[in-house]
Protein backbone atom coordinates (compact mmCIF):
# COMPACT_ATOMS: atom_id res chain seq x y z
CA UNK A 1 0.00 0.00 0.00
CA UNK A 2 2.87 2.56 0.35
CA UNK A 3 3.97 2.41 -2.71
CA UNK A 4 0.32 3.34 -3.95
CA UNK A 5 0.54 6.36 -1.08
CA UNK A 6 3.65 7.30 -2.58
CA UNK A 7 2.73 7.60 -6.38
CA UNK A 8 -0.73 9.28 -5.32
CA UNK A 9 1.49 11.64 -3.54
CA UNK A 10 3.46 12.61 -6.32
CA UNK A 11 0.53 12.59 -8.46
CA UNK A 12 -1.45 15.22 -6.29
CA UNK A 13 1.77 17.31 -5.75
CA UNK A 14 1.91 17.71 -9.99
CA UNK A 15 -1.90 18.66 -10.05
CA UNK A 16 -1.70 20.91 -7.17
CA UNK A 17 1.09 22.92 -8.83
CA UNK A 18 -0.88 23.26 -11.87
CA UNK A 19 -3.57 23.94 -10.65
CA UNK A 20 -1.52 26.76 -8.54
CA UNK A 21 -0.31 27.93 -11.57
CA UNK A 22 -3.71 28.50 -12.94
CA UNK A 23 -4.86 29.77 -10.04
CA UNK A 24 -1.99 32.32 -10.10
CA UNK A 25 -2.97 33.47 -14.00
CA UNK A 26 -6.18 34.05 -12.86
CA UNK A 27 -5.33 36.11 -10.03
CA UNK A 28 -2.67 38.09 -11.99
CA UNK A 29 -5.67 39.14 -15.14
CA UNK A 30 -8.05 39.63 -11.56
CA UNK A 31 -5.29 42.39 -9.84
CA UNK A 32 -4.36 44.25 -13.18
CA UNK A 33 -5.68 47.11 -15.30
CA UNK A 34 -5.39 44.65 -18.06
CA UNK A 35 -8.94 43.28 -16.61
CA UNK A 36 -11.99 42.18 -19.03
CA UNK A 37 -15.60 43.46 -18.05
CA UNK A 38 -17.27 43.30 -15.06
CA UNK A 39 -19.22 40.18 -15.89
CA UNK A 40 -16.17 38.01 -16.81
CA UNK A 41 -14.39 39.48 -13.72
CA UNK A 42 -16.94 38.03 -11.94
CA UNK A 43 -16.61 34.86 -13.94
CA UNK A 44 -13.29 34.31 -13.51
CA UNK A 45 -13.07 35.91 -9.54
CA UNK A 46 -15.38 32.70 -9.40
CA UNK A 47 -13.10 29.95 -11.18
CA UNK A 48 -10.36 31.25 -9.36
CA UNK A 49 -11.78 30.96 -5.90
CA UNK A 50 -13.28 27.02 -7.59
CA UNK A 51 -9.49 26.46 -8.79
CA UNK A 52 -7.69 27.46 -5.51
CA UNK A 53 -10.51 24.99 -3.44
CA UNK A 54 -9.47 22.21 -5.96
CA UNK A 55 -5.72 22.84 -5.59
CA UNK A 56 -6.40 22.89 -1.43
CA UNK A 57 -7.68 20.12 -1.63
CA UNK A 58 -5.34 18.49 -4.03
CA UNK A 59 -2.79 19.30 -1.85
CA UNK A 60 -4.21 18.28 1.60
CA UNK A 61 -4.06 14.97 -0.01
CA UNK A 62 -0.68 15.51 -1.15
CA UNK A 63 0.57 16.35 2.36
CA UNK A 64 -1.07 13.43 4.04
CA UNK A 65 0.36 10.84 1.83
CA UNK A 66 3.81 12.13 2.23
CA UNK A 67 3.46 11.17 5.96
CA UNK A 68 1.20 8.30 5.28
CA UNK A 69 3.40 6.53 3.09
CA UNK A 70 6.34 4.61 3.79
CA UNK A 71 8.81 4.66 1.23
CA UNK A 72 10.48 7.40 3.12
CA UNK A 73 9.76 8.90 6.59
CA UNK A 74 8.17 12.16 7.01
CA UNK A 75 7.21 13.51 10.41
CA UNK A 76 3.67 15.26 10.71
CA UNK A 77 5.28 18.39 11.97
CA UNK A 78 7.69 18.44 9.23
CA UNK A 79 4.46 19.58 7.36
CA UNK A 80 4.03 22.45 8.72
CA UNK A 81 7.82 23.36 10.85
CA UNK A 82 10.40 23.96 7.50
CA UNK A 83 13.36 22.45 7.53
CA UNK A 84 12.61 19.92 10.09
CA UNK A 85 12.09 16.14 7.92
CA UNK A 86 14.82 13.95 7.93
CA UNK A 87 14.44 13.13 4.47
CA UNK A 88 15.54 15.79 2.36
CA UNK A 89 15.41 18.52 4.92
CA UNK A 90 16.03 21.19 2.47
CA UNK A 91 13.62 20.33 -0.47
CA UNK A 92 10.78 19.31 2.02
CA UNK A 93 11.20 22.05 3.54
CA UNK A 94 10.88 24.77 1.17
CA UNK A 95 7.25 22.88 0.06
CA UNK A 96 6.56 23.42 3.63
CA UNK A 97 7.70 27.18 3.85
CA UNK A 98 5.15 27.60 0.64
CA UNK A 99 2.29 26.04 2.11
CA UNK A 100 3.12 27.81 5.33
CA UNK A 101 2.69 30.92 2.98
CA UNK A 102 -0.28 29.21 1.48
CA UNK A 103 -1.99 29.00 4.72
CA UNK A 104 -1.73 32.66 5.88
CA UNK A 105 -2.75 33.74 1.96
CA UNK A 106 -6.22 31.31 2.69
CA UNK A 107 -6.83 32.85 6.08
CA UNK A 108 -6.89 36.31 4.96
CA UNK A 109 -8.45 35.68 1.69
CA UNK A 110 -11.37 34.14 4.29
CA UNK A 111 -11.09 37.05 6.64
CA UNK A 112 -10.75 39.73 3.77
CA UNK A 113 -13.48 41.44 5.08
CA UNK A 114 -12.65 42.11 8.78
CA UNK A 115 -9.12 43.42 7.66
CA UNK A 116 -8.01 46.51 5.42
CA UNK A 117 -7.15 45.88 2.04
CA UNK A 118 -3.72 46.75 2.47
CA UNK A 119 -3.38 43.55 4.81
CA UNK A 120 -5.53 41.75 2.58
CA UNK A 121 -2.72 42.78 -0.14
CA UNK A 122 0.22 42.51 1.72
CA UNK A 123 -0.16 38.69 2.67
CA UNK A 124 -1.56 37.77 -0.89
CA UNK A 125 1.41 39.07 -2.30
CA UNK A 126 3.12 36.69 -0.67
CA UNK A 127 1.95 34.29 -3.55
CA UNK A 128 5.17 35.53 -5.50
CA UNK A 129 7.09 34.00 -2.87
CA UNK A 130 4.94 30.75 -2.35
CA UNK A 131 4.69 29.61 -5.83
CA UNK A 132 8.15 29.57 -6.52
CA UNK A 133 9.19 27.86 -3.38
CA UNK A 134 6.67 25.44 -4.67
CA UNK A 135 7.71 24.69 -8.15
CA UNK A 136 11.42 24.46 -6.44
CA UNK A 137 10.37 21.57 -4.04
CA UNK A 138 9.12 19.90 -7.01
CA UNK A 139 11.59 20.06 -9.09
CA UNK A 140 14.14 19.09 -6.40
CA UNK A 141 12.25 16.46 -4.78
CA UNK A 142 9.63 14.91 -6.75
CA UNK A 143 10.45 15.09 -10.53
CA UNK A 144 14.48 15.34 -10.81
CA UNK A 145 14.11 11.66 -12.58
CA UNK A 146 10.34 11.86 -14.07
CA UNK A 147 10.42 13.80 -17.56
CA UNK A 148 6.69 14.10 -17.25
CA UNK A 149 6.61 15.47 -14.41
CA UNK A 150 9.64 17.60 -14.63
CA UNK A 151 8.37 19.07 -18.14
CA UNK A 152 5.04 19.40 -16.43
CA UNK A 153 7.11 21.76 -13.62
CA UNK A 154 9.24 23.51 -15.91
CA UNK A 155 6.22 24.18 -18.23
CA UNK A 156 4.56 25.55 -15.31
CA UNK A 157 6.87 28.27 -14.68
CA UNK A 158 7.19 29.56 -18.14
CA UNK A 159 3.14 29.95 -18.20
CA UNK A 160 3.32 31.70 -14.60
CA UNK A 161 6.94 33.62 -15.61
CA UNK A 162 5.27 34.90 -18.88
CA UNK A 163 2.36 35.91 -17.58
CA UNK A 164 3.78 38.01 -14.49
CA UNK A 165 5.62 39.65 -16.98
CA UNK A 166 2.60 40.60 -18.80
CA UNK A 167 1.17 41.71 -15.58
CA UNK A 168 3.53 44.49 -14.43
CA UNK A 169 3.98 45.41 -17.96
CA UNK A 170 0.46 46.97 -17.48
CA UNK A 171 0.22 47.75 -13.75
CA UNK A 172 -1.63 50.92 -13.71
CA UNK A 173 -3.56 50.62 -10.85
CA UNK A 174 -7.73 51.33 -11.01
CA UNK A 175 -8.39 51.52 -7.69
CA UNK A 176 -12.34 51.79 -8.19
CA UNK A 177 -12.54 48.12 -9.67
CA UNK A 178 -10.12 46.71 -7.11
CA UNK A 179 -12.42 47.61 -4.20
CA UNK A 180 -15.31 46.69 -5.95
CA UNK A 181 -13.74 43.16 -6.31
CA UNK A 182 -12.78 43.14 -2.79
CA UNK A 183 -16.51 43.89 -1.73
CA UNK A 184 -17.31 40.73 -3.00
CA UNK A 185 -18.22 37.81 -0.97
CA UNK A 186 -15.76 34.28 -0.62
CA UNK A 187 -18.21 32.14 -0.81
Amino acid sequence: MSGGLWYLSRATGILSIVLMTAVILLGLVLSGSRRTAVTRTTVIQGVHRSLSLGMLTFLVVHIATAILQTYVRINPISAVVPFTSSYGRFTVGLGTLAFDLLAAIVVTSLMRHRMSERVWRIVHRGTFAMWPLALWHGVALGTSNEPLLRGTTIACAIVGGVALLWRLAGSHHDNNRRREVLRQEWT
